[in-house]
């Protein structure tokens, strides 16, 4: 009798991007116990003070063993992810106006009005209703206060937030608001140097649109960079890619 090999519940696009984004330098597996690659890596990058502002940090903890000691050594280094703001469509008028005026875009303004656009707005918020008024509360603190620990608090509800996107007020009216919130935010913890860290899957995002502008440029590779975006990518998804895929793996049409 023919023994059954069971197939993956997966569809062979959701497996090709699975290995298509396996954790590569160079298109070779990355190791981790390369120790001279991970010792010669910088604890942070040759990034000027003032421009330091416009990056998100992420320590990443690099272990590795010395034979001649016969122990294991730790080290923390960071992982600094330029943040590529986004580019406002013809129609984000809301979005433009904010970036131009450097600013906080906080929803919950328009759940006061009757207009066309804060109806649409409304109707798009109105399951992350209670989301929306925790952020509009704590930043109507911080305007008060000016205490920059509402402004992680901020963060972590934009990243809920986050959640729920693409809503129809953002692909139709606003744009990518989040990301500016996200952003603006960030610049303003970096510069009162409160220390704050992100969720994996937003720290995945800031990683794929600082690609995606490199890529666009045609920039020239960060080697260190790469590496340490491939030391995240182990240490938050340990078992990402363990297993080899091969054609016999993928779902036939």
């Amino acid at each position: 009798m023919q023994s059954f090999k069971p197939k993956p519940i997966l569809n062979r696009s959701e497996l090709k991007q699975i290995k298509k984004s396996r954790t590569k330098l160079q298109g070779k597996k990355v190791i981790t116990d390369d120790v001279n690659k991970l010792k010669s890596l910088k604890v942070t990058p040759d990034i000027g003070d003032e421009e330091k502002i416009n990056y998100y940090k992420e320590p990443i903890w690099i272990e590795y063993y010395i034979p001649k000691e016969s122990r294991f050594a730790l080290e923390t280094k960071y992982l600094f992810i330029k943040l590529v703001d986004p580019i406002p469509r013809e129609n984000d008028k809301i979005l433009k106006k904010i970036i131009s005026d450097n600013k906080f875009l906080d929803i919950a303004e328009y759940f006061e009005g009757s207009d066309e656009i804060s109806i649409q707005i409304q109707k798009s918020y109105q399951s992350q209703k209670s989301i929306v008024f925790s952020i509009n509360d704590i930043m109507a603190r911080y305007k008060i206060t000016e205490d920059p620990e509402f402004l992680r608090q901020a963060v972590y509800l934009t990243e809920t937030l986050m959640m729920f996107e693409p809503t129809l007020a953002t692909l139709e009216l606003l744009g990518d608001f989040t990301i500016h919130n996200l952003h603006w935010l960030i610049r303003k913890l970096n510069q009162s140097t409160v220390e704050f860290s992100l969720e994996d899957r937003t720290i995945m995002l800031l990683i794929k649109r600082r690609n995606e502008y490199w890529e666009e440029h045609e920039l020239p590779e960060d080697e260190e960079f790469e590496l340490f975006a491939a030391l995240f990518f182990e240490q938050a998804y340990p078992h990402r890619g363990a297993l080899e895929l091969s054609d016999q793996d993928f779902l036939l049409d």
